[in-house]
């Protein structure tokens, strides 16, 4: 018997809640604090399809639709954002390249690995002069006779300190950097592949992220995806889709924020009544409630346009932009109803507060998006 729609999706976001707050919430505070990343709870989510949420059955993934995906990364990342980063860059720019990009045999070798979790993956393009500059990449490699080799430097990889199957973004030529660009499969038990020290971040601190270093790093010929010069291609098609995540994300946290925000408001008394009763907070709740409805939406419709298979770069990017900068204003408008105790590591509205902000940087910062947005927008109405 197969689920309607409305009923399946009520039912993912009752099991991840559920699962999120009995495993996740008696320890989000302390992998917080404490930089920590949970491989306790990874053990357990491995059997339950976390890590291969929309991986068709064949490769052995859940192949969820796009909406449930959604919600599984918003109700994570309700409890912990840095988990909910885990698996959203995971899921989507770590395993989505492989399954669009990929040969069968490629995908029969190496997505198995990453939808149950033995491998955990990546998406590598930052550099020290690289970013939002594709173009800038400085990692180089060289056609050797049985594949590549491989020298650069990574920066921020989400994952970078757990992933053992991550995607490299490499050009075989400096100097024409847009024709040569290639995604490469690595793998962390390369000779030449190594992992620098955990960043100390503002917020999502207990996802380890790092450098990872490749000198004079072999990689079979097999391990190419695609073909030389795709990789500008699988690199935008690949941002496109994390977004989606990323956007799902900022929701989760600022609705982590919001019903905080409530239930105190409920039990704090100021002037002899609950601070609930003040016109003043009761417009922030109002605004809060809103943005954050209008920002869900925003990530269902372009789910909706991805499993229509329709054109989403435009609709990913406007769902990025607009949930990231509604999670830090909530977020912010939870640490001020809060007062001193929102500003206090004792109470969950700071770390929200913390991790709120990078989804404004990640995946493409806000003024990327806007970029994307106006390129689209302006060539629909030439």
């Amino acid at each position: 018997m197969r689920l309607d729609p409305c009923m399946k999706h009520k039912l993912v976001r009752k099991t991840v809640r559920e699962f999120s707050e009995a495993e996740l919430g008696p320890i989000a505070h302390d992998m917080d604090r404490d930089a920590r990343f949970p491989w306790e709870v990874v053990e357990k989510m491995r059997p339950l399809n976390f890590f291969g949420l929309q991986v068709p059955k064949k490769y052995g993934g859940a192949e969820l639709d796009s909406i449930s995906y959604a919600i599984a990364i918003e109700e994570i990342s309700r409890v912990s954002g840095a988990m909910g980063l885990c698996l959203t860059v995971h899921n989507s720019v770590g395993i989505y390249p492989i399954l669009n990009f990929g040969t069968e045999e490629q995908k029969e070798l190496f997505v198995p690995r990453l939808a149950t979790g033995r491998s955990i993956g990546a998406f590598c393009l930052t550099e020290a002069n690289a970013g939002s500059d594709a173009s800038g990449v400085e990692t180089h490699a060289v056609e050797s006779n049985d594949g590549y080799i491989i020298n650069g430097t990574k920066i921020f990889v989400t994952n970078g300190g757990v992933c053992s199957l991550p995607l490299i973004f490499a050009v075989t030529n400096a100097a024409d950097p847009s024709r040569s660009a290639c995604v490469f499969i690595m793998e962390n038990n390369m000779p030449g592949y190594s992992v620098g020290e955990i960043e100390d971040l503002c917020g999502m601190r207990a996802n380890p992220v790092s450098s990872l270093f490749f000198e004079d790093c072999r990689v079979p010929r097999e391990n190419l995806l695609g073909s030389v010069g795709d990789g500008i291609k699988i690199a935008l098609a690949t941002l496109d889709t994390g977004r989606i995540g990323i956007a799902a994300q900022a929701v989760g946290i600022a609705q982590a924020a919001f019903e905080a925000s409530v239930k105190y408001s409920k039990e704090r008394q100021q002037f002899r009544k609950p601070i609930s009763t003040f016109q003043s907070i009761q417009n922030m709740l109002a605004d809060m409630a809103t943005d954050i409805d209008a920002a869900r939406l925003l990530v269902y419709r372009v789910c909706a346009f991805k499993d229509a298979c329709k054109p989403f770069g435009k609709e990913a990017a406007m769902a990025k932009l607009f949930s990231s900068t509604v999670s830090t204003s909530v977020t912010n408008k939870a640490v001020q109803i809060h007062g001193g105790y929102g500003y206090s590591k004792e109470y969950d509205v700071e770390r929200y507060f913390r991790d709120a902000k990078v989804t404004e940087i990640y995946e493409g910062t806000s003024e990327i998006q806007r970029l994307v947005i106006s390129r689209s927008v302006l060539n629909e109405l030439m």
